[in-house]
């Protein structure tokens, strides 16, 4: 059995080798848990014993076997959670993420692919993240952001980067949601902010850092 700080550093980890597909060094652990740099090294110390990280100075961070195995778990874990906050229980987007937060934890061996089951076997979570199955293998994730296509092209919105609630709310207010159609109509040189029409409605201008944050398929 994990503690729950050490559920947190496995996701965390788990997360950077996904987006970062890098050195995961305790400086970039540190930030994304916002924890003091001296306590992440001694959590290192402590999952490197248990055999759930591999870690060297030259190398940085990296999940074992087993440690990937209880990091998917638990990420499995807090998507679903997030998909029966939302779905059955009416929370918006932006207030789910810290409530999945507490409830991923919950260690009942079969409370996942129970919940699973109940869901109808989603596959990505109200933000876009895909939800690991039961045997590991998870659904496609997407990596294209609305910023780095072509002026001209149309999307669908897939999935966010940013989860945090002030970047939900902002979407909110945009009226942008998980398979929103944007057009990106041009790209400003001075500032690199973006003039987009949202459904077919009336031009606006997000910033470079807006669109950084959207993730995007169906691109024509």
């Amino acid at each position: 059995m994990h503690t729950l700080s050490e559920e947190n550093y496995l996701k965390a980890i788990y997360r950077l080798a996904q987006e970062k597909g890098q050195k995961i060094t305790p400086k970039a652990i540190s930030d994304v848990l916002e924890n003091n740099p001296a306590s992440v090294v001694d959590m290192i110390r402590k999952l490197a014993d248990k055999q759930l990280i591999d870690y060297d100075k030259k190398k940085g961070a990296r999940l074992t076997a087993q440690g990937l195995k209880d990091a998917i778990l638990i990420v499995r874990r807090h998507r679903l959670w997030e998909v029966f906050l939302l779905e059955k229980l009416g929370f918006r987007w932006d207030e789910i993420h810290d409530i999945a937060e507490e409830l991923e934890h919950i260690k009942d061996p079969t409370l996942a692919d129970r919940l699973d089951k109940f869901l109808n076997f989603p596959e990505y979570d109200p933000h876009g993240d895909p939800i690991p199955k039961a045997n590991g293998k998870m659904p496609k994730s997407y990596s294209v952001s609305l910023a780095s296509l072509k002026a001209g092209s149309s999307c669908h919105v897939a999935a966010v980067r940013d989860t945090g609630s002030a970047f939900l709310q902002y979407l909110l207010k945009l009226d942008i949601g998980i398979g929103t159609t944007i057009q990106f109509i041009e790209k400003i040189p001075f500032d690199g902010s973006l003039v987009i029409s949202i459904a077919g409605k009336e031009k606006t201008t997000v910033s470079q850092k807006f669109g950084e944050n959207i993730l995007v398929d169906g691109i024509g």
